[in-house]
Parts: structure tokens; sequence; C-alpha cells
């Protein structure tokens, strides 16, 4: 680590409110068999907001505010009043519980004791719905992640990624180790090796002079033959080629084909190419993202959580942080209106104690 004085809380700060920004401004379009590439640019082009440098606008037709989530109302711009609940901002708040709660030291079986405790289970998805099914069965880690759960290497984990990266800045390996202890719960393979290249794409954004050195980084901690690493390298190779960022993402479709909108492969894709093309510009860095589609809100919320972190809270353009009021929403018991702040702050003291003090064992 060589972040000093207040840059530190700022840069943690700044993943905190990106992933926020980024996930509200995702998650009206968060469908993505329905908004594709073309459908979102067409809604943007409609409204006269592209070049996107804000939350989405309003609907100008009625159908397309059919098609839209129906919270879209609380996110479009001139309607947020605070974020929105959702899980991938709720992942991240449970992730600061589980640290503050069991140490740096956690293992798998307390993360699932925590979910029932804290998480109501209609707020779970896909493989994390399978996941607490399988725990009030009865069943332990690791099948609760292969029990009846035919989700295993969806997008879930790796949203569950950031709060590791978060806590052990400039320590991706530890970061990616802190992230599987998680992710085995729900997942296995690439959902897995998603969780651990998130982490430490986060983690290594601390301390790296730019993105495209925090995601050669970030490939360091999975294996180099997954299917996860080979996609992330295609897109780093094509965006060295000097492909542009339309060309690359029509290119890994079509590579990724068959594999749904969910899945942590085409997921990582999109994520990948919205950080290479948005060179570490906040604004572009969020909205290539959105606008590359899939799981809108999950992949706005990672990218805005890297890109803030790369460049800290106090470069984020006020456009993205002022209307949320420093509040969150959230089905984590005991954290719904909690301020934005305040988890950063509690964010910056589970580091202040660090992995290594007594009782750590990551």
């Amino acid at each position: 680590m060589t972040l000093v004085g207040t840059e530190f809380p700022d840069r943690v700060l700044g993943g905190w409110l990106g992933r926020i920004a980024g996930n509200m401004l995702g998650k009206p379009v968060e469908r993505g068999d329905h908004w594709t590439r073309e459908r979102i640019d067409r809604y943007l082009r409609q409204a006269g907001a592209l070049p996107l440098t804000d939350y989405l606008p309003e609907p100008v037709s009625e159908s397309d505010g059919l098609a839209l989530r129906p919270e879209w109302r609380a996110c479009v711009r001139g309607r947020i009043h605070g974020s929105c609940r959702d899980d991938d901002v709720d992942y991240a708040i449970l992730g600061l519980d589980l640290l503050e709660t069991h140490g740096f030291g956690f293992t798998t079986e307390q993360v699932g004791d925590l979910w029932l405790l804290r998480l109501p289970y209609l707020q779970t998805f896909t493989a994390e719905r399978a996941a607490y099914r399988n725990l009030t069965t009865g069943l332990k880690p690791p099948l609760t992640a292969t029990y009846d759960n035919p989700y295993q290497e969806w997008i879930g984990a790796l949203i569950r990624a950031d709060i590791h990266g978060w806590t052990h800045p400039g320590d991706p390996r530890r970061a990616a180790a802190s992230a599987r202890r998680d992710a085995v719960l729900s997942h296995t393979g690439n959902g897995v090796y998603g969780a651990m290249w998130a982490a430490a794409l986060i983690a290594a954004a601390f301390t790296a002079p730019a993105v495209r050195p925090a995601l050669d980084t970030a490939l360091t901690v999975i294996p180099a033959g997954s299917r996860l690493a080979r996609t992330v390298r295609r897109v780093l190779t094509l965006h060295e080629a000097g492909l542009g960022w339309e060309d690359t993402l029509d290119t890994l479709a079509g590579e990724t084909a068959g594999l749904g909108w969910i899945h942590t492969v085409p997921n990582a894709a999109v994520l990948t190419a919205g950080l290479l093309y948005g060179a570490g510009d906040f604004t572009r860095t969020v909205a290539l993202t959105v606008r590359g589609g899939l799981d809108t809100d999950s992949n706005g919320a990672t990218a805005g959580s890297v890109a803030g972190v790369l460049c800290g809270a106090g470069a984020i353009p006020p456009q993205w942080t002022d209307p949320l009021r420093d509040t969150v929403r959230s089905a984590v018991f005991g954290f719904d209106g909690v301020r934005i702040s305040e988890l950063a702050e509690r964010t910056v003291r589970l580091v202040a104690h660090g992995p290594d003090a007594p009782g750590s064992n990551c």
C-alpha cells in the first residue's frame, strides 16, 4: 500500500458511491433479453441523451416505459432521492456486516448463517436463492452451491466481491481468497472465478496507475485456462489492436453466444470493455458499461466501483452523487436508510484493523 493521509478514505468512498451510482444507472434496463445494446441506444437517442453523461432519462414512449423495470420512476434523472434497494448493494452491505461480525477469518458457513439472519429470502435470486433454500434444509457448503442449482456460473458471486477488494487495498491475492470463501456458498467454476477476479481488480485499482494494469493483475488470481480468463484476455487483445468499443462487443457477443445474459463470462466481457474504453473517466466508464447491455445494473455497479476507487469520491461528477443524498435503501436487516459515508467509514475502520491482526487467518 502506498496510499497515505486522506487519499485512502476518499478512494473507499469512491468505491461505495461508484457502485451505488452505477447500479442506479443500469437498473431501469436490467433485462438483457430485451434491452440489447441497440435498444438501449435507441432509447437514449430518442430522448436526446447520447452521449450518456447522467442517469437515464424518462422514457419518451409508453411502450418503452412498460419495458423498463418497475422501479424506473425512482432511478431516472430528476426523480432520484436516495438510492433504490437492490441486491447489488445489499450484498456489499452484507459483506461489510460479515467482516465486522466475524473478521477476516470468516468461514463459508458463517456467510450462510448471516444470510439467514439478515437477508430476506425473497430478496435473493438465482444461485443465491438456491443456496439459501439449501441452507434452510440443513445442507452445508459446498453442497449448498451444487444441489439443485442450475445458476452456479451466473453473476451473483461477482456482485458480492467488492467488499473483499475494498478491504484488501493493493493486495489482490488476499482479496481473491476472501471473495472465494464467500462465493463457494452458492457458485462453482467461472462463477467463483468471477468473484475472485472482481475482488482482485478492485484491490489492484487502489495502487495501479491506470485501469489496464489493474485488469492485468486481476487475471493472475484465476486459472489462465478458464473461460473467464480467456474472455477477458480476448477483450484486452481487441482493445490493444485498436478495435472500437462496439466492434469489440460484437465480437465477444458472438464468441459467448448461448451462455445467457446473467452468466458471468459475457458480463465480464461487457465490464472489461467498459473499463478499458472508459479509460479511467468515471462517467464514460459507467455509461459505456451500461450501454453494453446484459446485466446492466450489476455491471454498472462493478464498473462504478472500480472507477470510483481509481479516481476517488472527490473526482466523481456531482450529477452522479448529489441525487443519492448520502442514503441507501437496503433489505439487509438493520441497514435500511444507512448513510453511504458511514458505510465507507466502517470499511476504512476494518482496513485499519487489518487482515494481519490477531484472529485473522485469510
